[in-house]
């Protein structure tokens, strides 16, 4: 088993930055694919941003691109998302998923991909 938990979100105005951490712990970190996905209120599930198990590949959707950074530091279990000029329609509870992967080099940003999930951390941008 995997847990996960976040950290790190909060209220800010627009513009602004916040620096979203996840602490994972049960399970070998370096062995795990990792991403982030939010959820606004009556939207559909939203691929944020992934990594593969050594950090050396990422991914991010196409709505945070430029914007938000996913990276990670194996020797602390934990995975970071920094987002820069934060807008409302970041606002969402944030999530993040670990996939036990035997391959090297792959990032998945397909939440079905997806074994564990954190309680999620509540992101809201004011404007």
């Amino acid at each position: 088993q995997v847990q996960l938990v976040e950290s790190g979100g909060g209220l800010v105005q627009a513009g602004g930055s916040l620096r979203l951490s996840c602490a994972a712990s049960g399970r070998t970190f370096s062995s795990l694919a990792m991403g982030w996905f939010r959820q606004a209120p009556g939207k559909e599930r939203e691929f944020v941003a992934a990594i593969n198990r050594s950090g050396g590949r990422t991914s991010s959707g196409d709505s945070v691109k430029g914007r938000f950074t996913i990276s990670r530091d194996n020797a602390k279990n934990t995975v970071y998302l920094q987002m820069n000029s934060l807008k409302p329609e970041d606002t969402a509870v944030y999530y993040c998923t670990a996939r036990p992967d035997t391959t090297y080099y792959t990032y998945y940003t397909d939440y079905s991909k997806y074994d564990y999930w954190g309680q999620g951390t509540q992101v809201t941008v004011s404007s």
